[in-house]
C-alpha cells in the first residue's frame, strides 16, 4: 500500500520483526507499505490521506486481527478474499464481538493462528522536500520522468513532466494524479490495454503502477 499524506499528519500502527512501531506520516511524506506486514491507520479530525492498493488476485487473501491487551499475541483472526472492504469488515467486526474470545481475552485453543510477522521495514519514506524537489526536476526538464519506489516491490511509482508516452501497454492497475495545474491527455483503446498519454508544458504528474507479477515470495 502506498500512504500519501495530502493535509495533517497520520500515525500508522505496524508490528515489525514481532514488536508494535507507530510509524509517522506527515503531511507531504509518502510511505509504501510491504505486504504482509499488519498495520492499523490512525487517523485524525481535520487531515486527508491517500492510500493506494492494487486489486486483489484471486488467490490472495486479506486477514483482520485482534491482539490480546497491547501485546503481539493474537488473539482472534479471520481471512477472507478482499473485494470491498467497506462491506466486507463489517460482519468480521460482528463476528469477534459475538465471540467467547472478545468475552474473555483468550484466543480460541481449537484454532491455529498466524504469528507474528517477522519482516523489518527499512527506509520508505519520501519527505515532502524530496517530494518537491522531484516535481520541481521534472517540471524544469532536469528529468522526463522519475522513479521514486520500484526495485524490490510490485509497486511502481514515477513522477512525469512534459512529454509523450507511446502506446505503453502494462499488465497491472495504472493510477495516474495530476499534481500540477496543466493538462495532460490519455487515449486508451476500447478495452483500456493499451494507452498514449501526451502531457503539456509545466505538467507535472505521477503515475503509480502495480503489477502482482513482481510480488516477492514469503
Amino acid at each position: 500500500q502506498l500512504f500519501y499524506q495530502v493535509k495533517g499528519d497520520m500515525c500508522l500502527k505496524i508490528i515489525e520483526n514481532g514488536k508494535q512501531r507507530d510509524i509517522v506520516i506527515q503531511e507531504g511524506e509518502m510511505f509504501l507499505l510491504p505486504a504482509r506486514i499488519p498495520h492499523s491507520p490512525q487517523r485524525y479530525a481535520n487531515t486527508v490521506g491517500l492510500v493506494i492498493e492494487r486489486e486483489r488476485l484471486k488467490t490472495e487473501i486479506d486477514g483482520l486481527r485482534y491482539y490480546v491487551g497491547e501485546s503481539t499475541n493474537v488473539l482472534f483472526e479471520k481471512w477472507f478474499h478482499c473485494e470491498d472492504l467497506g462491506t466486507q469488515l463489517i460482519p468480521i467486526i460482528q463476528e469477534f464481538f459475538n465471540s467467547r474470545q472478545y468475552q474473555t481475552g483468550k484466543p480460541n485453543p481449537a484454532e491455529v493462528l498466524s504469528g507474528s510477522s517477522l519482516r523489518v521495514i527499512s527506509s520508505l519514506f519520501i519527505s515532502r522536500n524530496q517530494y518537491e524537489n522531484t516535481k520541481r526536476n521534472v517540471n524544469f526538464n532536469v528529468c522526463k520522468n522519475n522513479t521514486i519506489f520500484y526495485e524490490y516491490f510490485s509497486v511502481k511509482i514515477e513522477s512525469y513532466g512534459p512529454g509523450t508516452t507511446e502506446k505503453s501497454k502494462k499488465n497491472s492497475d495504472i493510477w495516474i494524479w495530476q499534481l500540477v495545474c496543466a493538462s495532460s491527455h490519455l487515449l486508451t483503446n476500447e478495452f483500456m490495454f493499451q494507452y498514449c498519454w501526451k502531457r503539456t508544458e509545466e505538467c507535472v504528474a505521477l503515475c503509480i503502477a502495480q503489477d502482482p507479477k513482481r510480488k516477492q515470495p514469503y
